[in-house]
């Protein structure tokens, strides 16, 4: 079935996109005055004095310079790569309930997050000092991108990768990695489940700017690699073999879809945690709306997705001020209600 194809009224992709980037900026200003620690858009022109005449920051400068912007910007860049991730998905499976997820690449980056925190803690305490911060980070990179590598290779037939094939062995593998979680659950001591739950359910807290640039050279990259796969996706949605006459490379092309998506998924769940429905629901609002051209899909998934993120950041933000929210449950508070409100409208027009 060639995703979101509905008798509904399209929005000119131009337009849409402009409207995507004018919320983000919107979605970026809002955010920064939300937090146990205000910020006022007043005070800026003061920061910018203090810059000019080489006086000491006020304390709320500090606060945004190290706090408030590196999560601001690594929220904007977790959103717009699962959105992208979540529209090649859907574009590869041309199904438009597709996830990242589907590949398994979330759940093997969870198992993996959870052996360094539950088992490495266990046989070698000391790890977390010798390793450093990157330490999660790294193993749940590891885990996600050997996750889709298993899927990749139980799909591989004889006549290259089966997409259908490999949507089975994501559920098998899914499966398996739950399994081996709730093994970590039940053999963790009291403190290594909680950080560990912690973990699952994704936060920005932990932000600081090495995380930033990293994610920005990972999204930025995807960003250019989806744009490119474009115009074959949108042959594909015809079907692999009217795809295979018109000249598109099926094997280069789900290689590379797949391959995108794992790294961008593997680097966002390695860095702020399990976040769910963003790749979901962003792409198959911007489908509904714009139409099924990827071209215009590609970015605004990753456009809508950053506007997601960070407003369900802000919301986790200041929901229980000074506590804090875990991320992952607000996006789908704030995906679920959204996707069933588009369905219904798009149901209502057939």
């Amino acid at each position: 079935m060639a995703p979101g194809v509905m008798n509904v009224r399209r929005v000119p992709g131009p337009l849409l996109m402009a409207t995507l980037l004018l919320a983000m900026a919107a979605a970026l200003l809002w955010s920064a005055t939300q937090g146990a620690y205000p910020v006022s858009w007043q005070r800026w022109p003061q920061w910018w004095q203090a810059w000019r005449d080489s006086s000491a920051w006020p304390q709320d400068a500090m606060v945004f310079g190290t706090l408030r912007l590196p999560r601001l910007l690594l929220g904007a860049l977790v959103g717009a790569g699962l959105g992208l991730a979540g529209a090649l998905m859907q574009g590869l499976f041309r199904n438009p309930l597709a996830d990242p997820g589907l590949i398994g690449v979330s759940s093997g980056a969870a198992l993996a997050a959870g052996v360094a925190i539950v088992a490495l803690g266990q046989w070698w305490p000391e790890a977390p000092r010798l390793l450093g911060s990157w330490t999660l980070m790294v193993a749940a990179a590891l885990g996600g991108w050997l996750a889709t590598l298993l899927v990749v290779a139980l799909a591989r037939g004889e006549h290259g990768v089966r997409v259908g094939v490999m949507l089975l062995a994501g559920v098998a593998v899914n499966a398996l990695a739950g399994a081996g979680i709730g093994l970590l659950g039940y053999v963790a001591t009291d403190e290594q489940l909680r950080q560990y739950q912690m973990w699952m359910l994704g936060s920005l807290g932990g932000a600081r700017w090495s995380v930033v640039a990293v994610m920005a050279v990972v999204v930025g990259c995807a960003c250019a690699i989806g744009l490119a796969l474009a115009r074959p996706l949108d042959v594909l949605a015809l079907g692999e073999a009217q795809a295979v006459l018109m000249g598109v490379p099926l094997a280069r092309l789900k290689a590379g879809c797949v391959a995108v998506a794992a790294v961008v998924t593997g680097a966002v769940t390695a860095s702020v945690g399990m976040i769910g429905f963003v790749g979901l629901v962003a792409p198959h609002c911007v489908r509904l709306l714009a139409g099924p051209l990827h071209r215009w899909v590609i970015p605004g998934s990753a456009a809508l997705g950053a506007v997601l993120v960070l407003v369900a950041d802000a919301a986790a933000r200041t929901w229980r001020s000074p506590a804090e929210l875990p991320l992952g449950v607000l996006t789908a508070l704030l995906g679920v209600p959204f996707l069933i409100g588009l369905l219904r409208r798009a149901r209502r027009s057939l």
